[in-house]
């Protein structure tokens, strides 16, 4: 870890002081801002993104098997030949001049050679365009793991900013509820010494005030610990947030409704019919390989003498070639290979259901989760309310005789725990609607801060269409080398949605947001 990232969580840490609220320098104040620095700067993000763009690459790759391949090749010989001979002139290479004299001799030969070679793939029979199919289908795939990968991130986002909101909540309950008990404690003792209550009483006191301390405690290092999970995601310590806005503009109407926008949205099951399309391009490219396959091959070569150079001297050699392959026998590996991706292509068809059963499980855990928070908030509501008119009347009839110490202690304690219970009915509505918005396809940083400049992975594929290397008819290679070879097939993507107001802009509290049936 890096000493300015240890240096961030550190700070996230300390940060939470007593009151709960004490701001970094720099904070997000709102959650458009907390999910838009960490779309921009979140490292698992990056790292996906990075691993899309790697993905880009295997088209290029696969289109390569279109474009001529040109080649250089050289080589140099040296031989030398001892020659023995009886004596007299012996002409050892055949040109009529004696090159020995005696009873023998040596020759050296130093020759060289050099070629070009341009071979050119015209037919593959299907080969490349299979190949370039599944790449197409495979980056499809990744675009869609992009989308399931944002998802998460801006999930863990909000759920890391409502869990500093709770935390900073509950800190100031506990902080109020300590205050309560110190004066309810300094109450007893002060009765105590004029004899209207007993010892026990001022221990029940003391008791509950302990308590309440070493649960602030609790609450602060609990506290601590979302910001710090805060700073790992955002990238920079929280400081006073603001209220969560509402995501009312995202969800729909039913459950049904989103069932319906879930199978043509969810990343998991898009990435999974993509993967099906790659599979089934598989299976062309290995019936391909029964397939004939033309080239066209020219070779331009130069050959002779290299000590001393003389290219006056040296031949020349051009050679243009066509030729046809057609298999005929491999021995059952290409109908092994047939059977093998037929398989792949029927499991892959299968993981597409099972990716659709799993996310409307997902969908409907989570709506079932929204249903139930919301109806909590109501209760709890009502729970403090009531709780709260009950402390206060409790602290009233213990003026007048009618009520003990410990009922007075166990009307606070209710108290409390009613606005406890009421902030985490909050905090378990709000996740549990952007779970609904995630397992639909949408918690997505378009509809969530559409002023932030959006990362768009297809700008990164577009600049590879025509690249080095490229030539122009690669073109009409194509379209004769994939007539019969299955296309992927790109599904459109929801478009934007953006809330009015926007996720950036504080609504109406979150229990105001319209009941979902």
């Amino acid at each position: 870890m890096s000493k300015p990232r240890r240096g961030a969580l550190f700070v996230a840490i300390l940060s939470a002081g007593a009151s709960g609220v004490l701001a970094a320098p720099a904070a997000a104040e709102t959650l458009a801002d907390a999910i838009a620095l960490a779309y921009q700067s979140n490292p698992t993000l990056q790292a996906q993104r990075g691993t899309q763009r790697a993905l880009d690459e295997t088209y290029v790759q696969a289109r390569s098997g279109y474009r001529p391949t040109l080649s250089v090749s050289a080589s140099a010989t040296y031989r030398e030949i001892d020659v023995p001979g009886a004596g007299g002139a012996i002409d050892t290479n055949g040109d009529g001049i004696p090159d020995t004299i005696g009873r023998g001799g040596t020759t050296i030969d130093r020759s060289g050679s050099t070629a070009l070679v341009l071979n050119q793939p015209v037919y593959t029979g299907g080969r490349v365009a299979a190949a370039v199919s599944a790449a197409q289908a495979d980056i499809l795939t990744g675009r869609e793991n992009l989308r399931r990968v944002e998802a998460q991130i801006l999930a863990q986002v909000i759920t890391a900013y409502v869990d500093v909101r709770r935390d900073q909540e509950a800190l100031r309950i506990r902080i109020e509820d300590q205050g309560v008990l110190q004066r309810q404690l300094d109450e007893s003792r002060a009765r105590f010494e004029v004899g209207e209550i007993t010892r026990t009483d001022v221990a029940l006191s003391e008791a509950r005030y302990a308590a309440a301390q070493s649960q602030a405690q609790v609450a602060q290092a609990q506290l601590a610990i979302s910001r710090a999970s805060y700073t790992a995601l955002v990238g920079q310590s929280p400081g006073d947030l603001a209220p969560e806005p509402s995501l009312a503009a995202l969800l729909p109407a039913t459950v049904d409704g989103a069932f319906d926008v879930a199978t043509e949205n969810n990343a998991q099951i898009r990435a999974a019919e993509y993967a099906e399309q790659a599979s089934r391009a598989r299976v062309a490219g290995a019936r391909a390989e029964r397939m004939p396959s033309v080239s066209l091959q020219g070779r331009l070569g130069f050959s002779g003498e290299v000590q001393p150079i003389e290219t006056d001297t040296w031949s020349r050699n051009i050679t243009g070639t066509a030729s046809v392959s057609v298999p005929l026998f491999s021995g059952g590996l290409t109908s092994s290979r047939i059977r093998q991706q037929v398989e792949r292509n029927n499991t892959d068809r299968i993981t597409i259901e099972v990716a659709r059963r799993a996310v409307l499980q997902t969908v409907t855990q989570a709506w079932s989760q929204l249903i139930s928070s919301r109806a909590n908030i109501t209760s709890t509501a009502e729970q403090v309310r009531a709780a709260r008119i009950a402390a206060e009347g409790t602290r009233q009839e213990q003026q007048v005789g009618l009520r003990t110490t410990l009922d007075v202690l166990n009307a606070e304690q209710e108290l409390r725990q009613a606005e406890l219970s009421q902030i985490a009915a909050r905090h378990d509505e709000y996740v549990a609607a952007a779970a609904v918005v995630a397992a639909m396809g949408r918690l997505e940083a378009k509809n969530l801060t559409p002023t932030v400049p959006q990362y768009d992975p297809k700008t990164h594929f577009r600049g590879l269409r025509i690249t080095w290397g490229w030539v122009p008819w690669e073109e009409p290679i194509a379209i004769v080398d994939g007539a019969l070879t299955p296309k992927p097939v790109e599904k459109p993507v929801e478009g934007a949605i953006v809330a009015t107001p926007p996720i950036g802009v504080p609504a109406a509290p979150i229990a105001s947001t319209p009941p979902v049936q």
